[in-house]
């Protein structure tokens, strides 16, 4: 076959059908990895997605295939976010974005662990988005909404931190990042007098709520 041949069959789309199983077992995927981690079976989400095995590999040919797939959808998504967040023109952009990043880190749970790291997968929108990530906040200081001294790797880490209050919440409080979120946001407001106070909204989880979280958290 000629590569002049070989291009049109490359760019044919999917068939409805074909393009319907593949969402069907993305959903799946985001259920079964969020229910069970990264270490459940592909047999798991191909019957939740209610296709063969064979459709699943017809599909992603291999585990990691369709992990990176999640995982780039959502550096897409994230992406997305942030460049949303870029229309603000009060300077509360990063606020929205941490805002952002936390909904759809808490929606797809199952592969928090790849989404910062550890997938080659859609890198430019992942470099994009920590480029915009400090836009965002020089814009929130020259507005004097955050804290001057406040880095983009200082962002950085507090959406990594966020990470680790998803994952360990998220079956028995799924929504006290929201809380947490808050409060870190709180702490980046200028300190003195001409601050802007950060009234908390979200409730706190409760007792019950916060040793049923600490309990399942992983030890390692």
């Amino acid at each position: 076959m000629t590569e002049r041949n070989a291009a049109p069959i490359a760019a044919r789309p999917l068939r409805r059908d074909a393009a319907e199983n593949r969402e069907r077992l993305l959903d799946a995927a985001i259920q079964v990895f969020a229910e069970h981690g990264l270490d459940a079976g592909v047999d798991e989400v191909a019957r939740v997605a209610g296709v063969g095995t064979g459709t699943l590999y017809r599909r992603f040919p291999t585990k990691q295939a369709l992990i990176d797939e999640l995982v780039g959808g959502m550096r897409r998504s994230i992406l997305a976010v942030a460049r949303r967040a870029a229309l603000a023109t009060d300077g509360s952009g990063i606020e929205d974005l941490l805002v952002g990043a936390g909904e759809l880190q808490a929606a797809q749970s199952g592969c928090l662990r790849r989404l910062w790291n550890q997938s080659d997968a859609e890198s430019d929108a992942l470099n994009e988005f920590r480029s915009l990530i400090g836009v965002l906040l020089k814009s929130g200081q020259a507005a004097g909404r955050i804290r001057p001294d406040v880095t983009s790797t200082d962002v950085s880490m507090l959406l990594w931190s966020l990470r680790g209050v998803i994952e360990s919440t998220v079956a028995a409080a799924p929504n006290a990042w929201r809380r947490h979120l808050e409060l870190m946001i709180a702490g980046l407001r200028p300190v003195g007098p001409d601050g802007l106070s950060a009234v908390l909204s979200a409730k706190p989880m409760t007792v019950a709520q916060l040793r049923a979280a600490t309990a399942a958290a992983p030890q390692s």
